[in-house]
């Protein structure tokens, strides 16, 4: 049996998940693979092909939150899922024997690998133990993992992508109720349709900088100024007692009383109300098969990520603005927090190897000591959208 979980690309919706706003998502067809079968009892036994030694420990065994980041390491995941589903009631008395790889040069690189290593964790011991938990509930799940168990201050974007994605469509989640919606691309109606019929490719370029959030407070700092820019926010119109988060601040009130915010809360603050227009109009741009003008938001998002969240090192705002004047790119942002990783670009599908290659070029004679650390077939990946998390199970017919 094998978890197979993609990564994801977030074309808008950036930083503002974990203050309850409208995030968009889809996978790409790379991921993470779990491969796995019931241990004898309780005991799990992992390797991985990322990282060497061997992960044991049991099921009923109490998993206590990690106390500090450097305590985290490859096996934190696995225990971080058994952890989420002890403290949820489930109970659990089988584990797992497995083999867990993603793809090489692509983890800590923005595309949500820590999320979907912990939701392959998550299928494989539901599936083991008979557990029948619906996709919104592991987002729940995984969204323990990664807040209570490893300490991140995170919102449900990385686990909704992985988990509710559809191939065609685009998947809009309301982070405030947890809920999805999805919009269909123009080009397709809802008819079964052979993949690749969609007219753009994502390209994603990798700045050879990686990133492990656990261990980067500058994405809790972040986090924390969008409250305090509620905080300030709600106090000035009276809503003392409203919970600080930036979903509870009518877009009026920021208009009104955003003169009370100090000069870099004011950046947070524009940045989450502007990007939530953004994602108005993008999901009016993927409906009518707009592709220019979802491209174009794409890219103001990618700015402000850079001007008013505060982002982005100089290699990934150099990355990010190469991809921009990339053949063929119709918009560009940075992936995942934006702190290192890859940045991503949507490009006209019968121009993405162009592309690829005007990345790849440009970008080695911008910073050669830093792509000389990335293997030469991850320095630019032309991918295709991909679909949701599964688990895959043997063909009975190839059993002996």
């Amino acid at each position: 049996m094998v978890a197979a979980c993609p990564y994801r690309i977030c074309p808008l919706g950036a930083h503002i998940d974990h203050q309850g706003g409208v995030v968009t998502a889809m996978t790409i067809n790379y991921g993470v693979l779990l491969g796995f079968v019931p241990s004898n009892g309780s005991e799990v036994l992992l390797h991985s092909g990322q990282f060497e030694g061997a992960i044991r420990f049991r099921v009923d065994d109490l998993q206590k939150p990690i106390d500090k980041p450097e305590n985290i390491n490859w096996g934190s995941y696995a225990k971080g899922a058994v952890s989420a589903l002890q403290n949820s009631g489930y109970d659990l008395r089988k584990g797992i024997i497995g083999y867990i790889s993603g793809v090489k040069g692509l983890d800590s690189s923005g595309l949500s690998s820590s999320a979907a290593v912990g939701i392959a964790y998550l299928l494989a011991l539901e599936h083991v133990n008979d557990l029948v938990i619906s996709p919104v509930d592991n987002i729940q799940l995984d969204k323990y993992i990664e807040n209570k168990y490893l300490g991140l201050e995170n919102g449900i974007l990385d686990p909704s992508a992985i988990l509710l994605s559809r191939y065609g469509y685009l998947t809009f989640m309301d982070c405030k109720t947890a809920s999805p919606s999805y919009v269909c691309f123009s080009e397709l109606n809802k008819s079964q349709q052979p993949q690749g019929q969609l007219p753009f490719k994502i390209l994603l370029a990798f700045s050879g900088l990686q990133h492990n959030l656990p261990k980067k407070r500058g994405y809790n700092t972040r986090v924390s100024e969008c409250k305090e820019a509620a905080r300030a926010l709600l106090h000035a119109s009276g809503c003392e007692d409203t919970p600080n988060i930036l979903c509870n601040v009518d877009p009026v009130v920021y208009e009104t009383q955003k003169c009370v915010l100090e000069e870099n809360l004011s950046r947070r603050a524009e940045h989450y109300f502007f990007e939530m227009k953004r994602v108005t109009k993008g999901r009016d741009a993927w409906a009518h098969g707009n592709l220019q003008e979802l491209g174009q938001l794409i890219s103001e998002s990618g700015r402000s990520s850079i001007l008013n969240y505060e982002c982005g090192s100089k290699e990934m705002i150099q990355l990010y603005e190469i991809l921009l004047k990339a053949p063929g790119a119709l918009g560009a942002r940075f992936s995942g927090a934006g702190f290192r990783g890859c940045c991503l670009a949507i490009v006209e599908s019968d121009r993405a190897e162009d592309a690829a290659a005007y990345v790849r070029a440009e970008y080695e004679k911008a910073q050669p000591e830093l792509v000389s650390r990335i293997p030469a077939d991850r320095r630019v990946l032309v991918c295709e959208p991909g679909d949701s998390a599964r688990v895959i199970l043997p063909d009975p017919h190839l059993s002996s």
